[in-house]
């Protein structure tokens, strides 16, 4: 029998290739359509923050091509998490949507071809260059902004050749040869080479990503002429795409180009519906980027002012509001149906239901961690009874949300107070209307909703000695930092 090489393995990897069925999804009603698209950002997200695991890391790629159309490769510590992905993906909105075109199953793994001697007892023997060396290779980071390729392989076991029947002086030869003629390509092509032997039908899969897709053809067709390649080597189909962030899905989606706002081929983290401070909510289609600039800009002006904006722990959340004319406790029972629905999210923070006190509308108030989450939530709640009007449609800048929570000593002292402001509201140029609403489950929770032409007239107020004044008298009743939610 032959020598084998030791080996040492890392993580798990599961390249799960998707394809979408496009019929499904151009019939499919405008409303289902986001509802996937925001379970799948969701999922995405999740996984590429790994959520569910304690290390690893995921990605996702579009896919060029009739073979699939979209590759979620994750990197796991066992089976089970990639299992546990797999199925997750399945049970998203999305995953009705698509069906698995066919997936490859590997674990990362290094050889005594790299260095017989980190496998012996002796670790004085070991350099702790190549200590770090072999963990980048058996824990991998993905690159970012990279095209992609993968393929599988076997090594020949054929009549004339059989690279199993090689002594292991002979195979360390070759894999070294190989292994500097890729050493060529560094700093242009990163790989991770995984072993499938008893976990999928080749040997290896081999994962190549590059900033340039040429790179990509120009190594494997120079390795195409090395001994370990040309004499030993058997190749499965070969997979090519793109990564892109989660939050453009919903690009990928309509066809435009991923990652989105990509002009020089590299994406930088801005998806779509995920700007930071956004909360678009006309529905109207608007240009999200200047809506989402100009609330950082409105969050910065706020700050300077030293008026807390809508961070209530150091995250973002995002919102919308939508006004009905319904009896309260029917849109209550309504909402709480929805609620239980949201809850099964991460990205929910809150949906509640608010009465008027100067006014006969309920407002329904739901707030998520992102701005896409929040106007998926928009599309179910728009359907509860007697809903009105959106926040934002009848006025130029829509509504400015103030969420507190009142000591129950002083739930009277500060709806006292709200009328003394109300009436300082009522003239200011371009104010519509302010309403204090009161959670109808705790009236210790208020919302004050309130409306304004634009976005100087509402900071007008915030600037005013009047608001500092309240704020001040603010710090002795209120049971926390209030938290300020623009919803344009």
């Amino acid at each position: 029998m032959t020598e084998p090489p030791q080996t040492e393995e890392g993580w798990f990897v599961l390249h799960d290739f998707r394809d979408v069925d496009w019929d499904a999804w151009r019939d499919a009603p405008e409303r289902d359509r986001e509802h996937a698209i925001a379970e799948g950002v969701e999922y995405l997200e999740d996984h590429e923050a790994v959520v569910d695991a304690d290390e690893g890391t995921s990605a996702v790629f579009s896919v060029v091509g009739d073979k699939a159309d979209l590759l979620i490769l994750h990197l796991r510590p066992t089976l089970d998490h990639l299992s546990t992905a797999e199925r997750r993906f399945e049970h998203t909105a999305l995953g009705e949507y698509t069906e698995q075109a066919t997936s490859y199953v590997s674990v990362t793994e290094v050889s005594g071809y790299v260095s017989d001697a980190y496998f012996s007892e002796d670790e004085e023997e070991v350099d702790e260059g190549l200590k770090q060396y072999i963990e980048g290779k058996i824990k991998p980071d993905l690159p970012d902004d990279e095209y992609v390729c993968f393929y599988p392989m076997d090594k020949r076991r054929g009549e004339e050749v059989n690279w199993y029947d090689l002594p292991f002086d002979e195979r360390a030869d070759l894999m070294a040869g190989h292994g500097e003629t890729a050493r060529k390509w560094g700093g242009k092509v990163d790989q991770i080479i995984s072993s499938s032997l008893g976990l999928d039908d080749f040997e290896w899969g081999v994962t190549l990503f590059a900033g340039d897709a040429t790179d990509i053809k120009d190594i494997v067709y120079e390795l195409r002429f090395d001994d370990a390649t040309s004499k030993y080597g058997e190749f499965g189909s070969f997979f090519i795409g793109r990564r892109f962030p989660p939050a453009d899905l919903g690009a990928y989606l309509r066809g435009e180009t991923v990652p989105a706002g990509d002009d020089d081929g590299h994406h930088h983290g801005e998806g779509e519906g995920h700007h930071e401070g956004e909360s678009d909510h006309h529905g109207d289609g608007g240009d999200e980027e200047d809506e989402a600039a100009d609330e950082d800009d409105i969050r910065g002006e706020l700050e300077d002012l030293d008026i807390y904006a809508g961070q209530p722990h150091g995250e973002d959340v995002y919102a919308t509001v939508l006004y009905s004319e319904a009896d309260p406790e029917a849109i209550t029972e309504e909402v709480d149906g929805l609620r239980g629905n949201f809850e099964h999210y991460d990205t929910h923070v809150k949906t509640a239901v608010y009465e008027g006190t100067y006014t006969d509308r309920v407002a329904v108030v739901s707030i998520w961690d992102t701005g896409s989450a929040a106007e998926t939530a928009a599309g179910f709640l728009s359907d509860l009874p007697g809903v009105v009007e959106r926040a934002g449609e009848e006025s130029g800048f829509g509504t400015m949300g103030m969420f507190y929570t009142v000591k129950p000593d002083h739930q009277e002292d500060f709806v006292e107070k709200f009328d003394t402001v109300g009436d300082l509201l009522s003239d200011m140029d371009g104010h519509f209307e302010t309403d204090l609403m009161v959670n109808v489950a705790d009236e210790n929770d208020m919302f004050i909703a309130s409306q304004w032409r634009s976005k100087e007239d509402a900071m007008g107020f915030f600037r005013s000695d009047a608001f500092r004044d309240t704020v001040q008298w603010g710090r002795d009743v209120l049971a926390d930092r209030p938290r300020h939610v623009f919803l344009a």
